[in-house]
């Protein structure tokens, strides 16, 4: 049998309250006392009420979507860190839709006005491409992770500790030389600090250390013919000597990890390496990789839950502004596994 549809005039009628009440509770609850906010919420219940999504955005303008544009889904940090956005829903009841980036600064933007088009109430962006002073100036709600973020929030890992992490324990593996390999990042950009902390706590120790920079590609074939060049020069210029790689994150990592796995047959006792992430790629590595955790889940959720702060203070009948920007760092954990000794 068809159930019937309850109307705005159904909840009005059980509630005793007007039907203008019962619009406001939808569309400017913070206007009802918490009182009638509870009785209306009781009844939505008790009347089995089935929201009419499309109508809520076509009357308001609030679609309760949060537009995401991420670099690429082919690092494994990304791809966590997408999972982990979406299991948010579950506490902030906001939907996403996702861009993954192309690296074309006019392709990026036409994906912020398709997302803009559908009324999304605020941005998450990992994208590099586009600078946070051009972000900034779409006047909507907008936290980045990992990425250059002068004009708008952010959440970031705290790198800088990350590498220290790193590198002590590389250094307490009785490595002879120190190798920090990753691609060239602008000083801007949060992970620059990881570069940074290594090498100062390779001066501080007085430790032989060697900072390559590359562009290690965006896929896996390409990385890994980059990565492959990296470990024939290391091997050729380090030999006999125990090296310490610290990869710029997991799934460079692995590749490294199976490069010399091939090579060798296992992870000889002249290589030791430490990944940066902790994403799930480190532990399923064919030998668990070391690595600097960056808690993902607890930056999907602080970033989710800033910018829902954002957005809900914008529906307010009086919002205050916000004072000054908000920069969150996360501390990161060092994980110890197989691939150091």
């Amino acid at each position: 049998m068809n159930k019937k549809k309850v109307t705005f005039n159904d909840i009005a009628k059980y509630t005793n309250f007007s039907k203008t009440t019962i619009s406001r509770y939808f569309n400017n609850p913070d206007s009802l006392t918490l009182k009638n906010q509870e009785i209306i919420a009781q009844a939505l219940i008790d009347l089995d009420y089935q929201e009419n999504k499309l109508a809520k955005v076509l009357a308001n303008g609030k679609s309760e979507f949060i537009g995401v544009i991420i670099p690429n889904l082919y690092l494994h940090y990304y791809a966590e860190i997408l999972n982990q956005l979406l299991n948010t829903y579950e506490k902030f009841g906001y939907k996403f839709l996702v861009f993954t980036g192309t690296g074309h600064e006019e392709t990026e933007r036409r994906y912020i006005q398709e997302l803009l088009a559908y009324k999304i109430e605020g941005m998450i962006i990992l994208s590099h491409t586009i600078p946070s002073s051009e972000l900034a100036s779409y006047n909507i709600p907008i936290v980045a992770i990992e990425r250059e973020d002068q004009y708008i929030n952010s959440v970031n890992t705290d790198n800088y500790m990350g590498a220290v992490q790193a590198t002590s324990l590389l250094i307490k593996s009785r490595c002879q030389v120190l190798l920090h390999i990753n691609s060239d990042v602008p000083e801007e950009v949060p992970s620059y600090k990881r570069i940074l902390g290594f090498k100062d706590i390779c001066k501080e120790q007085d430790i032989l250390h060697e900072i390559i920079l590359k562009d290690l590609g965006s896929s896996y074939d390409k990385s890994r013919k980059i990565l492959l060049e990296i470990f024939n020069y290391i091997k050729d210029k380090y030999p006999g000597q125990k090296k310490g790689l610290f990869m710029a994150n997991d799934t460079h990592a692995n590749i490294m990890l199976n490069i010399i796995f091939n090579e060798y047959g296992t992870l000889p006792d002249d290589f030791c390496i430490v990944g940066f992430d902790d994403s799930p790629i480190a532990s399923e590595a064919v030998i668990p990789i070391s690595t600097v955790g960056q808690q993902i889940d607890k930056i999907a959720y602080e970033a989710a839950e800033l910018l829902v702060k954002q957005m809900d203070e914008r529906k307010k009948r009086r919002p205050e502004p916000q004072k000054g920007l908000i920069h969150k760092n996360i501390t990161p954990v060092l994980i110890r596994r197989q691939t150091t000794f």
